[in-house]
C-alpha cells in the first residue's frame, strides 16, 4: 500500500476533530441541530486552516443517514460514497483551473436536477477568487435563489477579490490562524499515534514555523520524520532538517551588531552557511527575533505574544536594555527589505553580508533612523572620551602635518580676526570644505545656506529640524566646524547658526553669499579674458 502523507492521513472526519476554529464549529453544530442549513457559505482564511476540510464534513453531514451534531457517522452508504469521491451529492470544483463562464454554466444546468440519493447536492468551489468576471455573473442568480436541495460552499484565501454581489449572498465564516499551542497539541497526538518519540521543543518549533497553518505543520513534521526515520525527533535535528538557526545564534549576532563588530557578524554568518542553513529562513527568523526584541522593550505586558522559553526571554530582556527603540526599528526595516529581495536573488549570502554591514555602519545610509544612529554613535564616542580628530591632521609614516608625532598637535597661534574677504574665500571653496568633513556633519553642511552675520561672522542658515539641531543644540559640533574653517583659511572664523522652515524663507530674509561670490568670480574671469 502506498504511503499517505500525514496531513491527509490525519485530516478531521468530524467537527469534533477540527482544531482551532471553535467559533465556526459551534455555529455549524447549532445549524445542524436546529436544521437551519444555509444555501450559500463563504469560508475564508489563510492556507491550511481547515476551510476545505470543514466544507467536506458539512457536505457529508447534510447527506448522512445518521448524522449527529459533530458531523457524519462515517459508516452509512452515502458517507462512504462521498468519502471515496464516488457520490454526485458532493461536487468539488477547483476554480483555479475551471474559472471560465462555460464551467459555471455547466454547474447552473446541473443544479436543476435533484439528487438521486440523499437530501442535498453540495458544490464546493475552492479558490473561488480565481473565477473570471463573467463566471461570477453567471453564478449570481443561482447563488441567490438555488433550489432547496442545493448548497454552495465557496472557499478562498483572498476574499477581497470577490465581488460585493457575491459576498452579500453568502454566510461568511472567517477561519483564524491556529495558535502555536493548538498545533503543538495536535502534532504531539500525531506522533503518539505514529509511534515516534519527539521533544516538546522540537514540536513547538515546527508549530511556530507553520505560521498558523495546521496543514503546513503536518507537512513539515512529515519531512522531519522521513529524514530521521527510526530516530527520536529532537530540536537540533529539526533545525538541521529545516535549515533553521537556533535562537542562541541570533542573540550572538545581535550583540555583535550592537558592538558594531563587522568581522564578528561576517564570521558568524560563515558559520551559519557552513552548517548548511537556509539563508532565506535565517533572514525571516532574525527579523522575527528583532520583532520580539521590539515588543519586550515596548511593554512588560506583551510577553504572552512572544513565543520563547524562559531562558531565551530573560536573555531578550537583557538585550532590550542595550539598544534604543529607533535603532531596533532600523534593524527591522533593513532586514524586512532584505526579506523581499533575497527570495529571487542568486547571491543570497552577499545580500545578507551587505545588510549586516549596514546594521553596523549607519553611515552607509541616508534615512532618518540611520542619521539618528550615527549621531548617537558620535555622542557615545564623546561620552567615552574618544577624541574626534580630523583625518587631515595625520600624514603618512605616523607624523602629523604639524611635524610632531601622529595624534599630537602643536598649540595654534593666535589668528587675526576674520574680515569679509576671508568669508568670501570660505564661501567660494565651500564644496571642498564640505568634502573634507566627516559624516554626519558633511550631510548637514551640504544643505546649508551661507550669509553674512554680525561683526563679519559667517552666518550658516539650516532648515529647521535635525540639521539645525545638530549645531544649535550641540555647541561642540559648531566648535568643531569653526576649528575646521580656521584650519582651512588660516584665520579665526566664527560661525552663527540660524534655522528657517525652507529655502523660500531664506531667500526672503537673508542675503545669499554664494550667489554674490559666484557673480564676483565670473566678473573677474571676464576681466582676465579682456
Amino acid at each position: 500500500m502506498s504511503y499517505t502523507a500525514l496531513y491527509r492521513k490525519f485530516r478531521p472526519d468530524t467537527l469534533a476533530d477540527v482544531k482551532g476554529q471553535d467559533h465556526i464549529v459551534t455555529t455549524l453544530r447549532n445549524q445542524i441541530r436546529a436544521n437551519r442549513i444555509g444555501h450559500a457559505y463563504l469560508f475564508t482564511g489563510t492556507r491550511g486552516t481547515g476551510k476545505t476540510t470543514v466544507a467536506k464534513i458539512l457536505a457529508r453531514t447534510v447527506n448522512c443517514e445518521n448524522p449527529s451534531e459533530d458531523g457524519p457517522c462515517g459508516d452509512c452508504r452515502i458517507c462512504r460514497a462521498i468519502a471515496a469521491g464516488a457520490s454526485m451529492n458532493a461536487i468539488e470544483i477547483d476554480a483555479a483551473s475551471n474559472n471560465g463562464v462555460d464551467n459555471i454554466r455547466e454547474i447552473v444546468e446541473e443544479v436543476s436536477y435533484s439528487p438521486a440519493e440523499g437530501k442535498y447536492k453540495v458544490y464546493i468551489i475552492d479558490e473561488v477568487h480565481m473565477l473570471s468576471s463573467g463566471a461570477f455573473n453567471a453564478l449570481l442568480k443561482t447563488l441567490e435563489e438555488p433550489p432547496s436541495y442545493v448548497i454552495f460552499i465557496l472557499a478562498t484565501t483572498e476574499v477581497h477579490k470577490l465581488p460585493v454581489t457575491i459576498l452579500s449572498r453568502c454566510q461568511r465564516y472567517d477561519f483564524k490562524r491556529i495558535s502555536i499551542e493548538t498545533i503543538t497539541d495536535r502534532l504531539r497526538n500525531v506522533m503518539t499515534e505514529e509511534g515516534v518519540q519527539a521533544e516538546e521543543k522540537a514540536l513547538r518549533y515546527v508549530a511556530k514555523l507553520a505560521d498558523g497553518s495546521m496543514r503546513d505543520a503536518l507537512s513539515l513534521l512529515d519531512q522531519c520524520v522521513a529524514f530521521l526515520l527510526g530516530e527520536a525527533l529532537t530540536y537540533d535535528k529539526v533545525l538541521e532538517v529545516l535549515g533553521a538557526v537556533d535562537t542562541e545564534v541570533f542573540s550572538r549576532l545581535l550583540r555583535n551588531v550592537l558592538e558594531r563588530d563587522v568581522s564578528g557578524c561576517v564570521l558568524l554568518l560563515e558559520e551559519i552557511v557552513m552548517q548548511g542553513r537556509e539563508l532565506t529562513q535565517f533572514v525571516t527568523d532574525f527579523t522575527w527575533y528583532l520583532r520580539n526584541l521590539m515588543l519586550v522593550q515596548s511593554s512588560d505586558k506583551l510577553e504572552d505574544v512572544i513565543d520563547m522559553s524562559t531562558d531565551n526571554l530573560k536573555r531578550l530582556k537583557e538585550e532590550a536594555g542595550m539598544a534604543d527603540m529607533d535603532r531596533i526599528v532600523r534593524f527591522i526595516r533593513i532586514f524586512s527589505e532584505l526579506s523581499g529581495q533575497i527570495r529571487y536573488s542568486a547571491q543570497k549570502r552577499i545580500l545578507v553580508e551587505i545588510a549586516l554591514i549596514k546594521l553596523c555602519r549607519p553611515e552607509m545610509e541616508v534615512e532618518q533612523d540611520a542619521l539618528l544612529d550615527r549621531i548617537r554613535q558620535v555622542e557615545e564616542k564623546v561620552e567615552n572620551g574618544v577624541a574626534i580628530v580630523d583625518k587631515r591632521d595625520f600624514a603618512p609614516g605616523g607624523q602629523g602635518i604639524s611635524g610632531g608625532p601622529a595624534g599630537m598637535k602643536k598649540p595654534k597661534p593666535e589668528l587675526p580676526r576674520a574680515i569679509p574677504d576671508d568669508i568670501k574665500q570660505i564661501v567660494s571653496r565651500w564644496p571642498a570644505i564640505v568634502g573634507n568633513a566627516e559624516n554626519p556633519m558633511r550631510i548637514f553642511l551640504k544643505s546649508a545656506n551661507l550669509s553674512l552675520g554680525g561683526d563679519n561672522r559667517l552666518l550658516m542658515v539650516l532648515e529647521d529640524g535635525m540639521a539645525s539641531d545638530y549645531f544649535i543644540q550641540h555647541p561642540e559640533n559648531k566648535t568643531q566646524l569653526e576649528a575646521m574653517l580656521s584650519d582651512f583659511s588660516g584665520k579665526e572664523i566664527e560661525v552663527d547658526v540660524q534655522s528657517v522652515k525652507g529655502r523660500q524663507e531664506f531667500e526672503e530674509n537673508y542675503v545669499d553669499l554664494s550667489r554674490i561670490v559666484q557673480m564676483d568670480i565670473e566678473e573677474e574671469e571676464g576681466d582676465e579674458e579682456e
